[in-house]
């Protein structure tokens, strides 16, 4: 008998071990790519979006909005090109909802809570599904920025590597604060309107059309909403990095609101003292 849990021992060690974890992780991340392979509508719909404003909306305020000198550009940029930051930012921002979204229906279908119940920490479980959710963000990311090279949208080459450490911090960010919202959702069908609730005001309030500059020409109300949105230091990050320049304040947001959330949504997954717990006990 002894002899039997010396040997189980290792294997118990080695499966909740880097080994396992590491297992767990791409099995975690492979699940959500064949989930985003299988929704082909998920994909176009993703490009979709931001393919509408950058042809239709930006090219229709080309000649009236476009920016002189301003960083991180060196010289005048037709509208296309500051929006492109943004739009890329808005892919990372329905994909972290979206990513929330199947947390929710998973909760509801009991799929979750095989995940839950592993023997895994909960922080490393909620960190994989939410890796697995920014690689996806950044596969739509990339195909976006592809179609939209063919409309003038063409940052240095070395931007569009330059450009993916920003992209992983930015979707960490945003995809934390999607599983922070999926931990307070009840039902599914009261997802829709949370997203809208959060999606657009986050999107228009933030530096994804106008720079802050701008706002504060028309509304210093509005510059300082635009200043605390989390989102507008996300599109910047992705901004200066697409062209090769690191923007240090919105590194510092970002990376501190992603903790937050972080700590936020594996506090309220925790099922002895979350928010889950309370709404079981209520």
């Amino acid at each position: 008998m002894s002899g039997d849990t010396s040997n189980n021992a290792p294997r118990a060690h080695r499966r909740l071990g880097w080994d396992g974890r590491l297992s767990a992780f791409r099995g975690v991340v492979w699940r959500e790519m064949l989930r985003f392979a299988r929704q082909r509508e998920r994909f176009v719909s993703a490009l979709v979006r931001p393919l509408v404003w950058l042809f239709i909306f930006a090219a229709g305020f080309r000649s009236v909005l476009g920016l002189s000198i301003t960083e991180p550009y060196d010289t005048y940029v037709l509208y296309e090109v500051y929006v492109t930051p943004g739009l890329c930012a808005m892919i990372q921002l329905f994909n972290g909802m979206q990513s929330s979204l199947s947390m929710v229906y998973d909760r509801e279908t009991g799929a979750m809570r095989t995940l839950l119940v592993s023997p895994f920490p909960r922080w490393f479980l909620l960190s994989s599904k939410l890796m697995a959710g920014v690689a996806v963000s950044i596969v739509q990311v990339y195909a976006f920025l592809a179609v939209a090279w063919f409309w003038e949208v063409e940052p240095p080459p070395l931007g569009y590597l330059m450009a993916l450490p920003a992209l992983i911090l930015s979707g960490m960010m945003l995809g934390a604060i999607g599983l922070f919202l999926s931990s307070t959702i009840r039902q599914l069908e009261n997802f829709a309107g949370i997203m809208n609730f959060v999606i657009f005001p986050m999107f228009f309030a933030s530096s994804a059309l106008y720079p802050l500059w701008r706002m504060a020409e028309s509304s210093t109300l509005l510059h300082d909403i635009c200043a605390l949105n989390p989102f507008t230091y996300a599109v910047e990050l992705i901004r200066f990095a697409l062209y090769g320049q690191l923007n240090g304040l919105a590194l510092v947001v970002v990376v501190g609101v992603t903790i937050v959330f972080m700590a936020a949504a594996i506090f309220a997954y925790d099922p002895s003292k979350g928010l889950i717990a309370k709404r079981r006990g209520g």
